[in-house]
């Protein structure tokens, strides 16, 4: 495999391939004070599903009537202001059904659904980690906009697991196949379509990956404890990733494109 470009300056191919790409990061459950609601606090909102097809959005849940919004949300919508991870942002209010079909299945407490929106101001990736640069922004994600995980990680996981869990515990953007156990975590650059992304560090697990999401049930347990055996960071990157474990990457952009599921992946550096 050859990581640099060749003399014509174009990158060899590599064999790894995307196999999914995930909707659904410019959209965030709040509560009445307008602070984000995730699967930690209500781990039943991994049954919920949210499919874009052309000018619709469909809300989706086992037993629960499906429900179809505008994709475009109302310009005559309010705009709230939203806390994520103790940061400021706004988001454009979904209206009342969303509200009331998301309270309805949830069964817990009123909240609302609301849409981030190009011209709405994002969140400085560089003031919740320190590793990510002044430029990098994100909206409603954690700490990134992109989270790339290997086929060949989740595999080696899953053979020390008593019972197998899935790519969605985990809430990657981009899953990629083909490559080899944790290559991931040495990857700097990679070209996917006419996209550059950068690594930037790796994403520090929670107790989120404890939910199983196909029954919404949070066991507190695994497969995280089983993490924590092996995936600990190095004693020299403890102040970036305390005690937790570490599975996946965050990625930026570089340079903005098109990918797409099956696109192949061009590793430019490591």
């Amino acid at each position: 495999m050859r990581e640099a470009p060749t003399e014509t300056g174009h990158p060899s191919r590599w064999a790894p391939r995307i196999l999914c790409f995930e909707h659904g990061r410019f959209w965030l459950v709040i509560n009445e004070k307008g602070n984000m609601v995730t699967a930690r606090q209500e781990p039943r909102l991994v049954l919920i599903s949210l499919t874009c097809e052309g000018d619709a959005l469909t809300l989706s849940a086992a037993y629960t009537k499906d429900l179809q919004l505008p994709l475009k949300t109302p310009a005559t919508n309010a705009v709230y202001k939203c806390r994520v991870h103790g940061l400021e942002i706004e988001g454009r209010d979904c209206g009342d059904a969303a509200a009331q079909w998301i309270t309805s299945f949830l069964k817990t407490q009123p909240y609302r659904l609301v849409h981030f929106e190009p011209h709405l101001r994002p969140r400085n990736s560089h003031q919740i980690l320190d590793a990510f640069r002044p430029t990098d922004q994100v909206a409603y994600s954690d700490a990134s906009p992109f989270l790339i995980l290997s086929e060949a990680s989740l595999a080696d996981l899953n053979s020390r697991l008593e019972k197998k869990v899935k790519v969605t515990n985990f809430r990657p953007n981009i899953v990629i196949s083909g490559c080899g156990v944790y290559a991931e975590d040495s990857w700097d650059e990679l070209l996917i379509g006419d996209v550059i992304l950068k690594r930037i560090m790796a994403c520090s697990r929670c107790v989120l990956t404890t939910v199983d999401p196909d029954t919404g049930i949070m066991n507190r347990k695994e497969p995280l404890e089983t993490l924590k055996s092996y995936r600990l960071c190095d004693p020299s990157e403890q102040k970036l990733y305390g005690k937790s474990p570490l599975f996946g990457q965050y990625f930026v952009l570089e340079s903005t494109g098109t990918i797409k599921v099956g696109d192949p992946v061009y590793l430019l550096g490591h």
